[in-house]
């Protein structure tokens, strides 16, 4: 059994994923980690791409798009690591990140899911942390809860002395015992994209193990690259998964608020974007871009939120 398996989904993202890919190979000594990448049914040559790269890298090719959840879970029951290690194709790492990573989780059994600190390109820090759903975080702004309650909702806004325990970590890196992730059987293939790594840090938890943020593990993340040219799709997916979770882990009250409370803010939008874009005549790209996307999710709503819209599944 190799040291780790690094789990990669891609679709049509050729370049960060080869990227992604290479940077593994090149952090660790050949043959302690394998890379399997799991490929949503790409058009842009991803696959023949990967095929060319010399290294301990599997193709899975499922032959369409099964989303993140479901991908990453056929790439976990090909893998032979003692660790799995989630990393999207856009991110990248730097030598012994890897090793790190699993060392410190060796040292420390009592947790069972271990993020990073994630970079932009410049070297800020994104957030990397995800605070447990509720209706409040879902309908105010997290950004303001992260800023006046650092204790209850931490974040890139507060620097952290090590590691510490948070609710969720973002899945673009995030290592998990390969035993733990059998015995709770992966990520819940009800979740296409987008908080599925939340649901399954709070399984963690629920399972009696700790889910930790370690600011020393440092990695390179572009983010929102494995969404790029599909914004408005990938919002109308964020839509979806907030109700799938909603729905799996909220009361009947709590889902009543959140539905409400979400249509009024997403009216107000509109008639703020709206009244926006025409003070500028419609000369504002990013209100337009706004505008576009609100009224997109209200035809969602209205067309009874159907499969159809989002991101395409073949």
């Amino acid at each position: 059994m190799v040291l780790g398996s690094v789990l990669i989904v891609s679709r049509n993202t050729r370049e960060l994923t080869l990227a992604a890919v290479r940077s593994v190979l090149a952090s660790e000594p050949e043959g302690s980690w394998e890379v399997i990448v799991a490929d949503n049914g790409s058009t842009d040559g991803t696959v023949a791409a990967l095929q060319e790269v010399t290294g301990s890298v599997r193709v899975l090719e499922p032959g369409r798009n099964l989303g993140f959840a479901a991908a990453n879970n056929l790439a976990a029951r090909e893998a032979t690591g003692e660790y799995l290690l989630l990393l999207n194709s856009d991110a990248r790492v730097d030598a012994g990140v890897l090793r790190e990573a699993v060392e410190w989780m060796r040292a420390h059994p009592e947790v069972g899911v271990l993020g990073a600190q994630l970079l932009n390109e410049d070297g800020s820090k994104q957030n990397s942390i995800a605070s447990e759903l509720s209706p409040v975080t879902e309908l105010l702004n997290k950004s303001l809860l992260r800023r006046l309650f650092p204790g209850r909702f931490p974040g890139k806004e507060h620097a952290m002395g090590g590691p510490t325990e948070v609710d969720s970590v973002i899945g673009a890196f995030m290592v998990v015992p390969k035993r733990l992730w059998e015995r709770l059987g992966g990520m819940d293939e009800r979740f296409f994209l987008f908080l599925e790594e939340t649901d399954f840090c709070r399984q963690v938890r629920e399972a009696g193990l700790k889910v930790v943020h370690h600011p020393g593990v440092r990695v390179w993340h572009r983010q929102g690259g494995s969404a790029a040219g599909v914004h408005i799709p990938a919002r109308i997916e964020y839509w979806r998964s907030r109700y799938a979770y909603a729905a799996k882990h909220f009361s009947p009250g709590s889902r009543r608020m959140l539905a409400v409370g979400l249509a009024i803010r997403l009216m107000v939008d509109i008639l703020v974007q709206g009244a926006a874009a025409g003070l500028t005549l419609g000369r504002h790209r990013r209100t337009r871009a706004k505008l576009a996307l609100d009224v997109a999710l209200v035809r969602w709503h209205l067309l009874g939120r159907p499969e159809w819209m989002g991101i395409p599944r073949q």
